[in-house]
């Protein structure tokens, strides 16, 4: 029975028969068929598209399984396919940022979901069930390259999504989150810095290790991270540098026996130092880089003045003294206020400092041939010297320190000659040269040289110093056109050809009375030979370059300066100073040069000198009263007093002020006046007469005006005038273009009223000009501007009022004319109505 069960379940799981074949011969259509589908080919048409080929087909059995395996075989698949169904009923639930939730009417939310298939039981489903379809070689390689050339489409189209998805989004969201990163790595440092540096200021001696971390900073890839770093370290190394030079062991003294706290004081020193040079020579480093050259300049010219005794102080100075004729002028006033605190505060270094920095400051000039912007020397002027001191003779001083060591060197042989092996003697021999040591340790530390080191320190600075200036003059003398526009390398800032000259010749003025006397006479023949290049100066050999009024006049200054700071020891003629002087007044041009310059010159040489020659006086004399006619008030104002203090000295000069024919009343040797000759001797100016003070009393400017009658009076008044004692330079900044506000108008009426009521004496006092305020001007010019506009506004106003008008009337007129034509037209037509 068990076998028949078998045998009935395999026949009936058993496929059914297919229906036997019938040949196309054998199939009969009839005629209404064919006529049904001629009627209805549009809904037929579907047959014609079937494919005959694969529905003719016949599966005669499973490949690979016998009969008997076919049971095994059906289940199998029924397993596969319940666990796909299985598989589609997972739900996934959709993001809430791809999709809205929904929300029903309980007012619940639910979110979307999809069943999650596995395309693997897909696959394998159908390849089996294709492979219980018999193919050809030949559909099956056709079907291998289907599916080849589709999976290639696949892997293109994917790759393209994938090229464009982070190209769009995933780009935005990566650079956010570099600059997050950026941002949140950039505030750690700052955090680290912060945390290291007020960890170093609190206790150094513990933290000490902190400063090589600190220096890894100056080597990151950002640069605000460099920056803050190098300030950091700049500011820890300010409070934390010692105030003395720290001295290593040497190798004698680290083999001795130390207490701890020796070598701890020994490890932080040295650690330190290290630190401190890792540090400058990043600083160093650094500097050739644009990006960080004005935050290296400033640490290095801060550390400069702060520590000026520590080491290393040589490679701030030659760091510093580099830049101090920089282009940059933030680099440059840097630079230049570090050097000037230098020199104004020797108590920090005791004067060392200040002999290194002038002697840097002299190679600097000669490498650059004289061709630095002239804050490079001016610098120079902040120099301070000890006049108690003296010139030092420096080889006598040294004499005298080395016989001093000679001695102490017998007497010691000597002692230990004499006391042998005696130990007492031997002990206090060793406390004698500890005491010494002692003593040679903490004079090295201390900042206050003793009296023959400061005289040897100052004598090395007047000679670096006089070495600079005299070496700006030679090249100054030796320079020509040629030579000049060959170099081509003046100093952005620098007016002229020699840049260096004008604070060589202010420095020279300011320590003219510490020059060696040995070196006056080759500096009064620089200044002369300086004073004479004027713009009509030509040489045999080539045309010299001529220099600037005011650098002329310099010299000449100088040159007075010199002569009365060393009036004891020198007795020098300075005629061709005066010839200079009298020749540079007709070159003077009130806005080329500087009048300031001129009215020193006047002064020293004018006015301060003694009683001069009277042929001298009375050209000086003639000369400024036709100066103040050409050149502006402050100018003219200068001469007029150095005028009338010449005539106040030389009472015979009055004679000018005469109007006899023929010129004065004392003509001296020279019968008549030479106006265009260059000797103020050879001029003849006794011959002539001030008239020129005749034109000045009818000067605009008030001051100039009444100064200029009371000199002409001069000569006619019997009683004593007495006169203010100013001098040319007040009298010229009293009158200074920023000072000159007055009403002309007033100032002429009220000298219109005074020439009414005579000739009284007047006082200098009203030299001095009547100022006005200056915003009740403005005003009252503001108002009468306005009204001017007002008035051309309203004539604009008519002219535009009337054409319109006449416009209008143009208008009415066309109006009535059309009016009268219409009407006579239509009379017309009437007429012609009635004919």
């Amino acid at each position: 029975m068990g076998k028949n069960k078998g045998k009935q379940r395999k026949q009936i799981i058993l496929p059914p028969e297919l229906p036997p074949e019938i040949t196309e011969d054998e199939i009969e259509v009839s005629d209404e068929d064919l006529q049904f589908v001629d009627e209805n080919k549009d809904y037929a048409g579907f047959v014609s598209r079937l494919d005959t080929h694969s529905i003719t087909k016949q599966v005669t059995r499973v490949e690979g399984f016998s009969e008997d395996a076919l049971e095994a075989l059906y289940e199998k698949r029924r397993r596969k396919a319940l666990k796909q169904n299985e598989n589609e009923k997972t739900v996934v639930q959709v993001d809430p940022v791809d999709a809205l939730p929904v929300k029903t009417l309980d007012g619940e939310i639910y979110y979307r979901t999809f069943s999650q298939a596995t395309e693997v039981a897909e696959n394998e489903e159908g390849n089996e069930d294709k492979s219980m379809v018999k193919l050809t070689k030949a559909e099956r390689r056709a079907k291998l390259k289907k599916s080849k050339k589709e999976a290639k489409k696949l892997g293109k189209e994917l790759s393209k999504t994938e090229e464009v998805q982070p190209t769009q989004q995933e780009a935005a969201v990566a650079e956010v989150k570099e600059d997050l990163t950026a941002e949140e790595a950039f505030e750690s440092k700052r955090r680290k810095l912060a945390e290291l540096g007020m960890a170093l200021l609190a206790d150094p001696e513990a933290n000490i290790k902190s400063l090589k971390e600190m220096l890894q900073f100056s080597k990151d890839g950002n640069h605000s991270i460099v920056k803050l770093g190098l300030l950091s370290m700049l500011a820890v190394f300010k409070d934390i540098i010692p105030g003395y030079r720290i001295r290593l062991p040497t190798e004698k003294e680290l083999e001795m026996k130390v207490s701890k706290e020796v070598k701890k004081m020994r490890y932080y020193e040295s650690t330190l130092l290290s630190a401190y040079k890792g540090y400058l020579q990043k600083l160093l480093a650094l500097e050739k880089q644009p990006i960080f050259h004005h935050v290296v300049v400033r640490c290095i010219c801060t550390l400069l003045d702060a520590v000026p005794h520590f080491n290393f102080r040589e490679s701030l100075l030659a760091a510093v003294i580099r830049n101090i004729g920089s282009s940059d002028d933030v680099v440059r006033r840097l630079c230049c206020a570090a050097i000037k605190s230098l020199f104004t505060n020797e108590g920090k270094h005791g004067g060392e400092a200040t002999v290194e920095a002038v002697r840097l400051i002299a190679d600097h000039v000669k490498a650059h041939d004289c061709q630095l912007h002239p804050d490079s020397v001016e610098v120079l002027m902040s120099l301070s010297f000890d006049e108690d001191l003296g010139k030092p003779e420096v080889a006598e001083g040294n004499n005298k320190i080395k016989n001093k060591k000679n001695k102490k060197r017998k007497n010691i042989e000597e002692s230990n000659q004499l006391q042998g092996n005696d130990r007492k003697k031997s002990k206090q021999e060793k406390i004698a040269k500890m005491k010494e040591e002692v003593a040679a340790d903490y004079k090295a530390v201390a900042h206050s040289p003793n009296v023959e080191e400061r005289k040897m320190m100052q004598s090395e600075t007047l000679s670096a110093v006089f070495e600079t200036y005299f070496r700006i003059l030679r090249h100054t003398t030796q320079s020509s056109v040629a030579s000049s526009e060959a170099n081509g390398n003046i100093p952005p800032g620098a007016s002229g050809a020699h840049p260096l000259l004008a604070p060589c010749l202010t420095g020279l003025g300011k320590f003219s009375h510490l020059i060696d006397l040995d070196y006056i006479g080759d500096l009064m023949n620089y200044l002369k030979r300086l004073a004479a290049r004027g713009s009509n100066s030509d040489s045999s050999a080539q045309k010299v370059q001529t220099l600037t009024v005011s650098e002329r006049l310099r010299c000449c200054i100088v040159a007075f300066r010199v002569m009365r700071s060393n009036l004891d020891a020198l007795n020098i003629d300075l005629q061709e100073f005066f010839v200079q002087l009298y020749n540079i007044v007709l070159e003077y041009r009130p806005g080329r040069d500087q009048g300031e310059v001129l009215a020193e010159a006047l002064k020293i040489m004018l006015c301060d000198d003694r009683q001069h020659d009277m042929q001298k006086a009375a050209a000086f004399v003639k000369r400024l009263a036709t100066f103040s006619l050409c050149i502006g008030s402050a100018e003219s104002m200068a001469a007029l007093v150095t005028l009338r203090h010449l005539l106040q000295k030389n009472v015979k000069c009055r004679n000018l002020l005469e109007n006899d024919a023929g010129g004065g009343s004392v003509s001296g040797s020279i019968a008549k006046y030479q106006p265009y000759a260059s000797d103020p001797n050879l001029s003849g100016a006794l011959a002539s007469v001030l008239w020129e003070l005749n034109l000045l009393s009818k000067h605009y400017h008030p001051a100039i005006s009444t100064l200029a009658l009371s000199i002409s009076t001069m000569n006619t008044t019997t009683q004593n005038q007495v006169y203010l004692s100013i001098s040319p330079q007040q009298a010229f900044n009293n009158l200074s273009l920023e000072q000159e506000s007055f009403d002309q108008r007033g100032s002429t009426q009220k000298l219109n009223k005074k020439r009414k009521r005579g000739n009284a004496p007047l006082a200098s006092a009203g030299i001095e000009p009547t100022l006005f305020d200056e915003n009740e001007v403005s005003k009252k010019l503001s108002r009468h501007f306005m009204l001017l506009r007002d008035i051309k506004e309203n004539e604009r106003l008519r002219g535009e009022l009337d054409q319109i008008m006449s416009s209008l009337q143009l208008y009415e007129e066309y109006k009535k004319q059309s009016n009268s034509s219409k009407h006579k037209t239509k009379k017309s037509k009437k007429l012609l109505a009635v004919n």
